[in-house]
């Protein structure tokens, strides 16, 4: 019980820790935005220009990459499925072929979609959502299936956690599934312990590609 107790406000403070992180980023943005926008306007207009030219001429073979080496699952004793191959981390502007749903990783959208704490009542993009991936943030996953109570319980959960975002997969195979970059696991509702371990490891965790990095001031639906 102690030991629970103790895992429980380590988590809790390690949540408000990337609260404040997220909060101070915020303001440094704004303040970095504003500045840049009032001294070098017409060189970021150009600099945009050349660089959509230069995603779109790569986006056909970085899309494909992910499609042609798809790599496996690999299933450990703690039941989270690790995927072993290798996750491009190019960004694309076009669709991309993943060899799984939801994706675990791969190349991506430039623009990630909204992860602090956010919870979507629709499908979103997949290569908006593996950006937030390789930012540490955990994917929260259900398909028609999934009872609407464990739905609704999970979304309050979400909600409370920085760095998780949630949405429907109707391709999904099982009802309610987490996916971090380069790991995922199936669970029953919000009150299956291995939820809270998945978060506890995951969020911000080891896996991540880009640890810090926002998951606010991207995609909002």
């Amino acid at each position: 019980m102690g030991s629970a107790k103790k895992s429980s406000s380590s988590r809790s403070a390690r949540i408000e820790e990337m609260r404040r992180a997220e909060k101070a980023r915020e303001r440094r943005a704004r303040v970095l935005t504003i500045a840049a926008s009032a001294v070098v306007v017409v060189g970021l207009v150009a600099g945009g220009v050349v660089l959509v030219r230069s995603q779109s001429d790569d986006d056909g073979g970085s899309a494909a990459a992910d499609a042609k080496n798809p790599g496996k699952f690999v299933t450990g004793k703690d039941g989270v499925r690790k995927w072993e191959g290798e996750l491009g981390r190019t960004h694309v502007t076009k669709a991309v072929d993943y060899p799984v749903s939801p994706p675990v990783g791969g190349d991506h959208n430039p623009v990630w979609m909204n992860c602090n704490g956010d919870v979507y009542t629709d499908e979103i993009d997949n290569t908006n959502a593996v950006h937030s991936l390789e930012h540490g943030a955990v994917w929260v996953t259900y398909n028609s299936s999934a009872d609407k109570a464990a739905v609704d319980a999970l979304a309050a959960k979400v909600k409370k956690t920085p760095y998780t975002l949630m949405s429907p997969v109707d391709g999904q195979k099982d009802p309610i599934m987490l996916s971090a970059w380069g790991h995922q696991r199936t669970v029953t509702g919000a009150d299956d312990p291995a939820l809270d371990a998945f978060f506890e490891k995951f969020v911000q965790g080891e896996q991540t590609p880009e640890p810090g990095a926002a998951c606010t001031n991207g995609l909002s639906k």
